[in-house]
């Protein structure tokens, strides 16, 4: 049993008067309001609220969104190419800013998803040759990446790329030029044109392939200088869960690198998997995809074993569940909640552990002769009461003391 450790800290908190003199006997509350580690979930819910997309069902999303601000603290919002700029030159800029404004109040962590992906890649793009397709894409990264600065400062830059060159579905402008240039000079290249827009963004590389041939791609762009903030790794369970085994095993060997990991993308079904022969998840397609009252503890049980094991592993810092609601991505009951916003055992079970069991409850304490009192917890912002003053607090673990002016 682990106490998570690496995820707390303490500091010696120096009170002080404006004229430098130690306060003794100041009496200090402690209030955590919200963690550093990022627990995330798909934003998708809270834009079709905010950009109120679906007439009729706001009271609908008003609440699923309330459900979703109660336990977590990072999002991904999509900016799917093909939907964020359906005609060329005419992005949905000034949409998506009613979320972002919403998220940032709520003091939410905001990923955008993704800058380069060959599924949902616009039409009009095809009429381009290569060359010019690549300077559209890089267009595409400056403006989005310089618009939302500030606002998104996560992003991941190029979704699911040990596939894209032999994506063969159908025509696509992203596996032309990953066959024109190659996987690793167009990652090279997007990350460039990103770090470059934004120097101080997270960049993450982001896929579902977990085999030797993800490894081996990264490795390959290390060597060619190419600096990721996060390696992202998709998790659907679509086809039952990982267990700990593919846990540990996917763990052991993406954790080689030194890089911190985000699980980006995280799902595991209360209800029927899709059988082991479907060896696309999209190919799946069902008139009913119920959710099994039998399947739902299971799917808890299972959540909590793997948020566990994440959130004890040093250089994990996200994870994120994809869908808040059953019946979203591919209509799946991969959700927290069922469609009818009730919720199901999975989320009261990360609510508790997300803000009970992994959260700083508050406490009272005083300096001592010398103006100063320890204090330690979970690293995330802190509410540090002072004398009735209230200040913001970080506990970040990079000092072991620090100092507090009150009047």
């Amino acid at each position: 049993m682990t106490d998570f450790g690496h995820r707390k800290t303490k500091s010696a908190i120096h009170v002080k008067t404006m004229n430098g003199e130690p306060v003794k006997n100041a009496k200090i509350e402690i209030r955590q309001k919200s963690h550093e580690f990022l627990f995330g979930c798909g934003a998708f819910d809270i834009q079709a609220y905010t950009m109120d997309l679906i007439p009729g069902k706001r009271d609908l999303f008003e609440k699923k969104t309330e459900l979703w601000l109660d336990v977590f603290n990072y999002a991904t919002i999509p900016v799917y190419w093909a939907l964020f700029e359906h005609e060329e030159d005419k992005p949905f800029i000034l949409l998506l800013e009613n979320t972002l404004s919403f998220l940032k109040e709520k003091n939410v962590v905001i990923k955008g998803h993704p800058l380069c992906w060959h599924t949902l890649c616009p039409e009009w793009l095809l009429k381009y040759d290569n060359p010019t397709i690549l300077e559209k894409l890089l267009k595409r990264i400056d403006r989005d990446v310089s618009c939302f600065a500030g606002s998104i400062d996560i992003w991941d830059v190029i979704n699911e790329v040990v596939i894209m060159p032999k994506f063969d579905k159908y025509d696509n402008a992203m596996t032309r030029i990953c066959n024109e240039y190659g996987q690793v000079e167009l990652v090279k290249k997007v990350f460039a044109e990103a770090r470059k827009i934004n120097p101080e963004a997270k960049l993450l590389i982001n896929d579902f392939n977990t085999s030797k041939a993800y490894e081996e791609l990264i490795e390959r762009c290390l060597d060619a200088g190419v600096e990721f903030s996060a390696i992202g790794i998709q998790s659907h369970q679509h086809q039952g869960y990982w267990g700990l085994d593919k846990l540990h095993d996917v763990l052991q060997r993406f954790s080689r690198f030194g890089i911190p990991l985000h699980f980006t993308e995280n799902t595991i079904l209360s209800g029927e998997p899709v059988p082991p022969e479907i060896e696309d998840l999209n190919d799946w397609k069902v008139e009913e995809w119920p959710t099994l009252p039998e399947l739902e503890e299971e799917q808890s049980e299972q959540l909590e074993e793997m948020y566990t094991v994440l959130f004890d592993h040093p250089l994990v810092e996200a994870i994120t569940q994809w869908d808040l609601t059953d019946g979203a991505w591919l209509h799946a009951p991969s959700g927290l909640i069922r469609t009818n916003n009730t919720d199901k055992p999975a989320y009261r079970m990360l609510k508790k552990k997300i803000k009970d069991e992994w959260f700083t409850k508050s406490y009272n304490t005083v300096t001592d002769d010398n103006g100063v009192a320890l204090v330690e917890g979970f690293k995330g912002r802190y509410d540090l009461i002072i004398n009735g003053q209230t200040q913001e607090l970080i506990l970040d673990g990079r000092s072991d003391e620090l100092t507090v002016i009150i009047d």
